[in-house]
């Protein structure tokens, strides 16, 4: 009797409902003021003539091909994205949109708020969930030890806060 290997469905992609809001407003600007001005900087390089020198035609083209492909991306994105919203179920583990604090060896403390791949942001402090950090964080709870792998060593850090809200 052979059994049949079955395979996972695939994790839903997630994000908070901000990080959807920011996606959603990227998108809007691409579309109703970035592609309409490179547009009319396109058509008017285009009046001047000869579009094989000229640079301002090649360099406008070229850009209308980037938005294009990024509003082909957002617009697949955020048509695949599933809204999920921070949930507190009170046992004090940090799950998808907890802001953890976390102290390292030296006594160093930072702050991470747990998000989807498409709404990390370092310097704002939000990690994405699949990144080894916001793996090694989540389901810890105030107090747990955390072992972040690197290349250049092993990085410990402990839990000192998990919180739902800003």
């Amino acid at each position: 009797m052979s059994r049949k290997r079955t395979e996972r469905p695939p994790r839903a992609a997630v994000i908070t409902a901000e990080g959807l809001r920011r996606l959603q407003a990227e998108y809007d600007q691409l579309w109703k003021e970035e592609r309409p001005r490179v547009t009319r900087e396109v058509s008017e390089a285009a009046a001047q003539g000869d579009r094989s020198e000229n640079a301002e035609y090649i360099y406008g083209k070229k850009r209308l091909r980037e938005i294009d492909g990024r509003l082909e991306f957002l617009n697949r994105r955020i048509e695949e994205l599933v809204v999920v919203a921070p949930e507190d179920r009170g046992d004090g583990r940090a799950y998808f949109g907890a802001w953890v604090e976390l102290e390292d060896a030296d006594g160093e403390i930072v702050e991470y708020q747990l998000v989807g791949p498409d709404e990390f942001d370092v310097e704002q402090g939000r990690i994405s969930i699949d990144s080894p950090v916001g793996k090694a964080i989540l389901g810890k709870e105030t107090g747990d030890e955390v072992v972040v792998r690197r290349p250049k060593g092993d990085a410990v850090f402990e839990v000192v806060g998990v919180r739902y809200e800003r």
